[in-house]
């Protein structure tokens, strides 16, 4: 696929690198030339240098040839004014990202859409959404839904507590019930193993399982976790993100928000109805203290700084709050994040990534995910008549190692995954797999 990328930054870059690495042929579109050779020189792409608002520079990237047109510059006026242009100039899709939710109301995506902004990605409403769907499962590091929540995929880390360590995956299904719940992946130190039927499950693992709604608690008993009731949160930073999980939460919690900025501060009192600000620095403990940070169940820190968003949720959870949320935008610093008790991470460059990657994928993708603490993907497809995956069960179709399927809807049925399985035309089917085997898996879906 032919893909041109307008922007460098956080988000245009990782792109990048990451679609470079399917195979796809890339072109970066960005003003800064510094900027451009240095990625030139590290990735397999092509760049050029210019605006992205500017005919120009669009017709030498030759736009009109691009299966796929990614505008995602700091300034949404750039990124939109760019697709329609790109769109007019002949590319195939246009996506534009936006840092603001009215473009996304039904009215105005359907202009933006009619003048030739197919798609449109607003990244900190995603993450927002992402942090108030984490809140949904307190045990689970991770939580994404499926086919409207009827399949759910949930990463729990395993302490000494959990009835399930030290047993394999085989035995595991014996006693507690294979058609329930399905374990896709295990994170173990920096490694994700796709597991099999004789793999082990050990202390520190953090697992990534896909079950039904109903048994999620039985889940949470295997694994040593209690739940517990959310009342009361705190939100570190007024940006973009905070802002919107804390309108987002207000109506059912009791929410407040520490911000160093009084005049933020200020003109969130006009924004948010019901939420408290207080103007202070989140990391300061003195403050917690005053708040009742004893009393608050979860945490959440985001502000601009990936290191003081994990400093203070630190802080938080030595202070007793059960559940804590950091945005770590430093992707290198995620691992660190996880090893050391920070509950769930909020990385918005994989955020935007996954909702842009199934764009990029020549089948019907219904739902795709990047795992903040995996490099593997998980992620929603249909299963074409005729396609290879309908022809025998699971355990004779030869399924790629690094991949592997957790869970089919067939009309109103939810069925967990097991050898013993025929995927049927029209399933949609959850997958969970390692880059080096997505394309692998696309073909057995296709006719």
């Amino acid at each position: 696929m032919n893909i041109v990328i307008a922007g460098a930054g956080a988000v245009g870059t990782h792109l990048a690198k990451m679609l470079s690495r399917q195979e796809h042929n890339i072109l970066l579109l960005d003003s800064d030339q510094e900027k451009i050779e240095n990625l030139e020189s590290q990735l397999d792409i092509m760049s050029i240098v210019g605006s992205c608002t500017s005919i120009g520079a669009l017709k030498d990237a030759e736009v009109g040839k691009c299966d796929l047109y990614i505008a995602v510059n700091p300034l949404e006026e750039q990124n939109i004014n760019s697709a329609i242009l790109a769109k007019k100039l002949g590319a195939k899709r246009t996506i534009a990202r936006v840092n603001n939710s009215e473009y996304l109301e039904n009215e105005n995506a359907e202009y933006l859409k009619s003048i030739g902004i197919d798609t449109l990605i607003y990244p900190e409403r995603l993450a927002a959404e992402e942090i108030v769907a984490s809140l949904k499962q307190i045990g689970s590091r991770q939580l994404h839904e499926f086919s409207d929540g009827r399949l759910q995929l949930i990463g729990i880390k395993l302490w000494d507590n959990a009835l399930i360590l030290n047993h394999t995956l085989a035995k595991m299904g014996e006693i507690y019930g294979a058609d329930q719940f399905r374990v896709v992946a295990i994170k173990r130190e920096d490694k994700t193993i796709i597991p099999r039927g004789n793999d082990t499950l050990k202390y520190g693992d953090l697992i990534f399982v896909v079950t039904t709604p109903s048994f999620i608690p039985n889940v949470f008993t295997l694994c040593g976790k209690e739940e517990f009731e959310i009342k009361n949160i705190v939100i570190v930073g007024a940006s973009r993100i905070g802002v919107k999980t804390a309108s987002l939460l207000e109506k059912n919690y009791n929410v407040k928000i520490i911000e160093k900025d009084r005049e933020k501060c200020i003109q969130l009192a006009d924004k948010l109805k019901s939420t408290l600000i207080i103007n202070g620095d989140g990391r300061d403990l003195g403050l917690l203290r005053e708040e009742g940070i004893k009393n608050i169940d979860a945490f959440i820190s985001v502000t601009k700084s990936s290191e003081t968003n994990i400093l203070s949720c630190l802080l938080a959870k030595k202070m007793g709050v059960k559940k804590s949320v950091a945005e770590v935008e430093n992707i290198d610093y995620i691992d660190l994040a996880e090893n050391i008790g920070i509950g769930t991470l909020i990385n918005t460059k994989l955020i935007a990534a996954s909702h842009i990657y199934r764009y990029t994928m020549n089948v019907d993708v219904k739902h795709l995910k990047f795992l903040t603490f995996s490099e593997a993907e998980v992620f929603e497809l249909e299963a074409e008549e005729g396609a290879r995956i309908t022809k025998h069960e699971l355990k004779d179709v030869h399924f790629p190692e690094d991949a592997t399927i957790g869970g089919v809807i067939r009309g109103d049925k939810t069925i967990i995954a097991k050898g013993d399985v025929q995927i049927m035309p029209g399933d949609n089917v959850v997958i969970f797999a390692l880059p080096n085997a997505v394309k692998k898996v696309i073909k057995y879906f296709q006719k």
